[in-house]
């Protein structure tokens, strides 16, 4: 069985998915960009700043699922440019404790809205 978890603490959905999807001990976190959680515009000047929206984004899709950074399994990086790996990496980095969840990083030809950086991730409840 699985439940939608959503939060206005993040963009509202652009499409037909949820926010988050609780199956069973899982919570999976759908892709989030740099958003405003309020307006739906992007924000952040530079990669460094998207990235931090990004993963406050992310941050409250795991609240609202009654998990936390901790409980992160997986995550996937889809960046508009891999140029801006270090640059998304030192953010990244700030919301994970040790041991880091296992990630894949990719470059990706478009992403919605034309942003810089989206993050998915799986989290162990």
């Amino acid at each position: 069985m699985r439940s939608a978890v959503s939060t206005k603490g993040a963009p509202q959905a652009i499409g037909p998915y949820s926010q988050g999807v609780r199956a069973g001990n899982l919570l999976f976190v759908s892709g989030q960009g740099h958003l405003d959680p309020e307006s739906g515009a992007l924000v952040g000047e530079d990669v460094a700043s998207q990235t931090r929206r990004v993963m406050d984004n992310i941050g409250a899709i795991l609240k609202a699922g009654g998990a936390s950074f901790d409980n992160v399994a997986r995550t996937t990086v889809y960046l508009a440019d891999m140029a801006d790996f270090a640059a998304m990496n030192a953010v990244y980095g700030e919301y994970f404790s040790s041991p880091a969840p296992a990630r894949t990083t990719i470059q990706a030809a478009r992403l919605p809205k034309d942003m810089r950086v989206e993050i998915d991730v799986i989290a162990g409840l």
